[in-house]
């Protein structure tokens, strides 16, 4: 009898170590893998917002289209650009005052150089961005939810867009009480809401909600 008691009581030890070991190392662990991945999301959501930024700034307006990006990337450039500044006499108001000169009209010129494809400068020699629409987990088949809109804003309208995956996509493998913690965050430290995105549909607003530590680390 007293043999099954000391075996009952080590199993009820090694129940209770493990479930200490796991109320400790459960969320560390949680914790690394979830960093892990959110910093491949947010590369992959920061050459999105790139892509975005540059066919706004040749196009007009963003898009909510992948093929339309993709192609967009592959035959777009931009032009490379100088600034100069120059000044003329200003004719008309050197003769109100009835002198020759004395009058000039400063003005700053801008000439085209020349063009450079938008994929070179953006991704260099890399192809990624072919690739940047799927969510960069291993075991994970989906992609970055893409909307391109427009809003009005003090009787002004502005193009908006916004790339976006859930939290529940990225962790889905890992332990559920944890996550939905994750899920709720708000934080200055920490991924707010449900989802890692960047842009808004609501919001004049081209920026990711991570915090800033992503944006130092550097890019492998």
């Amino acid at each position: 009898m007293k043999l099954v008691i000391q075996i009952v009581l080590w199993i009820v030890i090694i129940f209770l170590g493990w479930k200490l070991y796991n109320s400790v190392m459960g969320p560390v662990e949680f914790n690394k893998v979830k960093e892990a991945r959110y910093a491949k999301v947010i590369k992959n959501l920061k050459d999105i917002q790139a892509a975005e930024l540059a066919h706004k700034e040749i196009t007009g307006s963003f898009t909510g289209d992948w093929d339309s990006l993709i192609s967009f990337i592959d035959t777009a450039k931009f032009a490379i650009t100088q600034r100069r500044d120059t000044s003329y006499a200003d004719v008309a108001k050197n003769k109100a005052f009835g002198i020759d000169e004395g009058y000039f009209i400063e003005e700053s010129l801008i000439d085209t150089l020349g063009f450079t494809p938008v994929k070179d400068s953006l991704y260099g020699n890399t192809d990624r961005y072919k690739t940047m629409m799927n969510v960069p987990v291993e075991g994970v088949d989906a992609k970055f939810e893409l909307k391109a809109g427009k809003i009005v804003k003090n009787d002004a309208t502005y193009s908006v867009f916004e790339a976006k995956v859930a939290k529940k996509v990225i962790l889905a493998d890992l332990n559920k009480d944890l996550l939905a913690q994750e899920v709720q965050v708000q934080s200055v430290d920490g991924v707010n809401g449900p989802d890692i995105k960047v842009g808004s549909l609501e919001e004049v607003n081209t920026t990711g909600n991570w915090p800033k530590i992503y944006d130092a680390a550097k890019d492998n």
